[in-house]
């Protein structure tokens, strides 16, 4: 699942690789530099879709919204996986 802080993560690396400063894509998305280094530092609990959409035109890079890839297992899954794994330790 993609998280606010993953976001971030993302945006300083894309940053860092076209060599601006924060204060440089701050000014040019429209937002301020202390939210954009909240957001590339984890600190930012919340920030509105159209803050992150002008900060990663001005990266040149796109958001896209795709169906997720699967389902979380339930716990009769994991308890089945786990017999499994402990089976195979002892065929050793």
């Amino acid at each position: 699942m993609l998280t606010l802080s993953s976001i971030g993560e993302q945006i300083a690396a894309r940053r860092k690789t076209l060599g601006l400063s924060q204060a440089a894509l701050a000014k040019q998305a429209k937002v301020g530099h202390s939210t954009l280094d909240a957001l590339e530092n984890g600190r930012l609990g919340e920030l509105g879709l159209s803050k992150i959409v002008r900060l990663l035109s001005a990266l040149g890079v796109e958001l896209h919204i795709q169906e997720s890839a699967g389902r979380r297992p339930t716990l009769e899954e994991l308890m089945e996986e786990d017999r499994d794994d402990q089976s195979l330790d002892r065929r050793r």
